[in-house]
């Protein structure tokens, strides 16, 4: 098993993709930490991954928020022995064209996906260090390299989280730890399913492999990164889009 003996802490992994991460990397052997900012929500994921044979908690928590932050990882420290692994997946849309876009549309995004994973990589870089081991991996966004009309609040906030890991990779390398992400492109989610066909086909179009992604896809990517097998990238980019953006 990959993830034998390790440990995880996912941020926004009551459902969707983070769940999709979290059950993966339980079936790799890797206790999990699943953190929502809706509790009642995360506590009904970590039950269901539980089943799977691995130790779990569920931590309610705004990323948004460093001292929320900071109690998710001293949770997972003390409840669950320690924290090798951080996926920073926890993140929100708020959808506008720019000329119409709200202020607190813009702050909302970014505090969420790029503050929140500033505040999660400070919160885990001391016990990472301490232990002079770890992996980070940040869930970014094919918008962040391409941009995309109507998201200029999430194709920023995923860029900065591009930007974010490239630093951190840099700063962290000498104390061991690996920090890394993945930009899924237009994956099969609740939000996809809204779509009424004319727009699936419409995205699809755009994707030279002719399909959209699932989370499974993006889930693989992220227990790569997490595994001993990629113990030699640091700062890289993992694109799971089909070949939309090269």
């Amino acid at each position: 098993m990959m993830l034998e003996g390790k440990t995880a802490l996912i941020t926004g992994s009551a459902q969707g993709i983070g769940k999709e991460i979290a059950t993966v990397m339980a079936k790799q052997g890797a206790d999990i930490a699943i953190s929502d900012i809706n509790l009642e929500m995360a506590e009904a994921t970590a039950k269901e991954v539980a089943k799977l044979g691995v130790k779990t908690i569920a931590v309610g928590g705004n990323v948004a928020a460093f001292n929320d932050c900071a109690d998710m990882v001293k949770r997972t420290v003390e409840e669950l022995g320690g924290i090798d692994i951080l996926v920073n997946n926890a993140g929100i849309t708020r959808d506008a064209l720019l000329m119409r876009m709200k202020e607190e549309a813009w702050d909302l995004v970014l505090n969420v996906n790029l503050k929140g994973t500033f505040n999660c990589i400070k919160a885990v870089s001391r016990y990472m260090s301490k232990q002079r081991s770890g992996k980070i991996i940040n869930i970014a966004s094919v918008v962040g390299e391409m941009g995309n009309a109507g998201q200029a609040n999430y194709s920023a906030s995923k860029g900065g989280v591009i930007a974010l890991t490239k630093t951190a990779a840099r700063e962290f390398a000498v104390r061991g730890i690996n920090v890394n992400a993945v930009a899924p492109g237009f994956i099969v989610t609740a939000m996809t399913d809204k779509l009424n066909e004319k727009m699936k086909e419409e995205l699809t179009r755009q994707i030279p492999l002719g399909k959209l992604g699932y989370p499974l896809d993006v889930a693989n990517a992220v227990l790569f990164l997490a595994s001993d097998e990629s113990s030699y990238l640091t700062g890289q980019v993992i694109n799971v889009n089909g070949g939309m953006y090269m």
